[in-house]
């Protein structure tokens, strides 16, 4: 018997195990390697992909809702709607309208604007990070920024917070160039200082809440000079002398500040007294109450875990102290001052915006919620990698970081669960108002909508704004005005009694869809029964309740 022929047949070779983690290896270190090259793209892209996870699952909640209604409408209509309500979020309307405009809406294309923003200022972290107290500072505090619960939260909410705290640390790095180059004097410092101004006109016209990261750059300024000249005095006070830094804030940098700072001031003047005259739409805001405590230790930052906070508080305060104190020693090291001075720069920006929204709040202007202390959450990540980066040796910093990014996991998967966001269950109404169509294609639909619950102001036709291609071809029976036409936020449901008998010609079928509360489905069976419409089916998911009529036949 002849062998058979086997050229054509391929045989495996063995594996080789050390080969195996010797390529592992390689892999591993090839991605260290580019992480440690370029950090500040590295770590943004990290946090734009960990922001974008998922973003498309949890239900669009009020706030959202809001975002979607505004940045579909003319321009004319935007315009329109900014001189009655939400002209603090004017900018942010206008670029999602031409986001939408360029790839359309779904609830992954509203949100997808927010990770990328992420992104971006987990990179510049990195870049703040590296400038203040090296590479391994930089680093940390970019992948503690992205595992922060809140900066977790505000990647996947298709709202400004996000693009907020990208442009609170892009301007501070910008503020601290100029600064440098005014010390230096360096090239083009007056050119820096004129960017800086421009950049909080564009960051203020965003959101007003940004002026104080302006104020917080103040603080920095004044605290560096006094640091200053505490160094100076002990140096001369001391019999061996001392290691006294060079200047890091002039004069002359002080007065540019200010001649920025109050330029800015002026040209955003008209947009701050048009948005302080809205100040009605922030009136469900409360006083100082029993859970300010709380919403300032573990909401603002750490999204209500209190265990998180506690972790990241302490290792503030570790950081912040240590930084000081070895500052002040009598030959205190190079490193020593770098820390100090990032101490300096960012514990006033982590804390100043929370005591001023705090403070304003107690003295009777309610202007304080956890959502908007989100600028500080760049700043509150340099300070906890500050403690970090103070673990020696190196495998010991990496295990403290990984246990700090594994700490955050459980908040990072509440915010991207189905119903993460107020508790809506919108996304499932609409797939439950969709299938049943689905199944009868040739029907003539209307829906009344009803309540919103815990939104008085609105109608449930915000679950159609937010999920539109559930209600594709019905009429709306009990709309008396049109919110985009009339310069609101929402449309307004009017006299049932006297606007929907009109509208019922040749619809067979009637979808009533409202809230738990306020509930008006009594009043629209009634008017729909005397035109003999009949309830079919009812449902309820969470606080959405809806109800599909039908003709008698």
């Amino acid at each position: 018997m002849s062998s058979p022929r086997t050229g054509s047949i391929r045989v495996p070779r063995p594996i080789d195990a050390p080969v195996v983690r010797s390529r592992l290896r390689g892999a591993a270190g090839a991605l260290g390697l580019s992480v440690v090259r370029t950090p500040e793209l590295s770590v943004g892209a990290i946090g734009a992909l960990v922001s974008s996870a998922f973003a498309w699952v949890p239900s669009l909640w009020y706030d959202e809702a809001a975002t979607v209604t505004s940045a579909q409408r003319s321009w004319p209509q935007l315009w329109a709607e900014l001189h009655s309500v939400d002209a603090v979020h004017g900018l942010y309307y206008a670029l999602m309208h031409v986001w939408f405009w360029l790839v359309g809406y779904t609830p992954f294309t509203l949100r997808f604007p927010s990770a990328l923003a992420i992104g971006v200022a987990a990179g510049l972290v990195v870049a703040l990070g590296r400038r203040l107290g090296g590479r391994r500072l930089g680093i940390v505090a970019g992948l503690v920024f992205i595992a922060l619960p809140r900066v977790q939260w505000a990647g996947s909410e298709g709202r400004p917070y996000a693009t907020v705290t990208a442009l609170s640390v892009c301007l501070t790095l910008v503020g601290l160039t100029a600064v440098r180059r005014t010390r230096a004097n360096g090239r083009h410092p007056v050119q820096w200082w004129i960017a800086y101004g421009a950049l909080a006109v564009v960051a203020v016209t965003l959101n007003v809440y940004l002026a104080l990261a302006v104020v917080a750059h103040a603080v920095v300024l004044l605290w560096t000079l006094v640091a200053r000249r505490s160094a100076v005095r002990r140096s001369a006070l001391s019999d061996r002398g001392g290691t006294v830094a060079a200047p890091l804030v002039t004069r002359r940098a002080l007065v540019r500040w200010v001649i920025a700072g109050v330029a800015a001031a002026v040209v955003v003047s008209p947009l701050v007294i048009e948005v302080a005259s809205q100040s009605k739409q922030v009136a469900w805001i409360a006083g100082i109450t029993s859970r300010t405590d709380a919403q300032v230790f573990a909401t603002a930052w750490f999204g209500g875990d209190n265990v998180y906070a506690t972790v990241a508080w302490a290792l503030m305060a570790v950081g912040v102290v240590t930084a000081l104190v070895r500052a002040r020693r009598t030959s205190p090291a190079v490193r020593d001052l770098f820390r100090a001075q990032t101490v300096r720069v960012a514990l006033p920006l982590a804390l100043v915006p929370t005591i001023v929204l705090v403070g304003a709040t107690a003295l009777g202007e309610h202007l304080y919620s956890p959502k908007y202390a989100s600028l500080s959450l760049p700043f509150v990540a340099v300070l906890i990698a500050l403690a970090l980066t103070a673990i020696r040796p190196r495998v010991w910093l990496a295990g403290a970081v990984a246990a700090l990014l594994v700490l955050s996991i459980p908040s990072a998967y509440d915010v991207k669960t189905p119903t993460s966001k107020q508790d809506s269950t919108w996304a499932k109404a609409a797939s439950i108002i969709a299938s049943v169509r689905d199944a009868r294609p040739d029907a003539d639909e209307g829906v009344i909508f009803g309540s919103v619950y815990k939104h008085p102001g609105a109608t449930s036709d915000i679950i159609r704004v937010s999920y539109p291609w559930a209600f594709t071809g019905m009429t709306d029976l009990g709309v008396r005005k049109n919110g985009a036409e009339s310069g609101v936020l929402w449309n307004q449901t009017g006299d049932l009694a006297t606007t929907v008998p009109a509208r019922l010609d040749d619809i067979d079928t009637v979808w009533f869809v409202g809230g738990t509360s306020r509930n008006i489905e009594p009043e629209a069976a009634s008017v729909l029964a005397e035109h003999g419409f009949t309830a079919r089916e009812h449902w309820k998911t969470g606080t959405v309740i809806m109800t599909e009529y039908v003709r008698a036949s």
